[in-house]
């Protein structure tokens, strides 16, 4: 069964994932029998590993707990969160665009109250929410300040398909034997082993001062967090597992700026075309390089030691 994200989201692979995926180990789904995302984001390629192989134990994680809350309710409580999306997309679709306007930001207001305030009871409410304000929000964006508020403007859709059943039902059945956490991807560290396949697909280092916006999340995630972040990688490869991991290359800006090449320099290094999907400038959204690096060789999947 093949899934599509069910969010647009910043650096989503979607468009990579014909590179990535000649990069999968040739054993993934045989002697390796488990997989695991420390940054699910989007989810395009776990959509894409879950559709193409037998899988025995999966964890996917993100420090985003709304994002982590709403795979959760498609995992495990899918009609009433269709029941949800749907009248959000019943009343949002014939309304003109001041009552539109209107009723975005009463939702974006009751979003973040249940943010800051919800319990349980209001998961499902929140997961629609989540996902309503994804696709009606300006370019897709999930953007939080400081106070770790949902602060993104209302976007200029015609028909924003804010109830995708039959893409929900797919990934709903996928899901079902996947573990959910919501929390620092250091907590992953128990579940890899020697049998597992790691994606790691972190807040990509912006190539500059302004090419970051404030967050997905309240945390800062910057040189200092990378430099923890390989030494992470060195961590799991210790255990033998298998990593693919993606990031930005700053040589797109300076040739000279050698950060990832430094941090990462014992492992493989492939520099790779992508596309910026998400910028308030569509004639920025142009092509760029992005890093893709294995702690295996292609082929031969030694693990660097």
């Amino acid at each position: 069964m093949k899934a599509k994200p069910f969010i647009k989201w910043a650096g989503g692979k979607s468009q990579l994932l014909p590179v990535i995926r000649n990069m999968y180990p040739k054993e993934l789904g045989k002697s390796i029998t488990k997989y695991c995302e420390p940054f699910v984001g989007g989810g395009a390629v776990l959509f894409d590993v879950l559709s193409s192989f037998e899988i025995d134990e999966v964890l996917i994680n993100d420090i985003n707990a709304e994002l982590t809350n709403t795979y959760f309710h498609i995992k495990n409580h899918l009609e009433e969160l269709l029941l949800e999306l749907a009248k959000m997309q019943e009343h949002f679709w014939p309304v003109d665009a001041e009552n539109r306007k209107k009723y975005y930001y009463e939702k974006r207001e009751r979003f973040n109250f249940l943010k800051v305030n919800g319990d349980e009871s209001v998961d499902i409410e929140k997961a629609a929410l989540f996902i309503f304000l994804n696709k009606t929000c300006f370019n897709g964006l999930f953007r939080v300040n400081k106070k770790g508020l949902f602060n993104v403007p209302m976007g200029a859709y015609k028909k924003p398909l804010i109830c995708d059943t039959d893409n929900l039902i797919v990934i709903s059945s996928l899901l079902k034997n996947v573990t959910i956490k919501s929390g620092d991807y250091k907590d992953c560290l128990e579940f890899i082993d020697e049998n597992t396949f790691v994606y790691i697909d972190p807040p990509y280092r912006p190539l500059t001062a302004t090419a970051s916006f404030t967050s997905y999340a309240e945390a800062d995630f910057n040189d200092k967090e990378q430099k923890e972040l390989g030494a992470f990688v060195d961590c799991i490869t210790a255990k033998k597992a298998k990593v693919v991991i993606s990031n930005s290359d700053p040589k797109n800006i300076d040739e000279k700026d050698t950060f990832f090449d430094e941090l990462y320099g014992r492992y493989n290094i492939s520099r790779v075309t992508a596309k910026r999907m998400i910028n308030c400038n569509g004639e920025s959204r142009g092509n760029v390089r992005e890093l893709l690096i294995s702690n295996f060789k292609e082929n031969e999947y030694e693990i660097y030691r």
